[in-house]
């Protein structure tokens, strides 16, 4: 997911995804620990992408006036 893609939603749309990609991480976590998962990879992903949802509301908030 590219950072550009993200300033283009709406903070409603960023919270959305952001809920959904931390459900997929916590049930990815949890396939992790049961057995091996396909593609471990992946969670570095989620988490990246969480990050940068997370960036992008902070940058939001900051330029708002208050």
């Amino acid at each position: 997911m590219k950072t550009n893609d993200l300033k283009s939603l709406t903070v409603e749309e960023l919270r959305n995804k952001d809920s959904q990609l931390r459900e997929d991480l916590f049930k990815l976590r949890f396939k992790h620990g049961i057995r091996r998962i396909e593609n471990p990879a992946k969670l570095n992903q989620l988490r990246r992408d969480i990050a940068r949802i997370q960036t992008v509301l902070a940058q939001i908030k900051h330029t708002q006036p208050a």
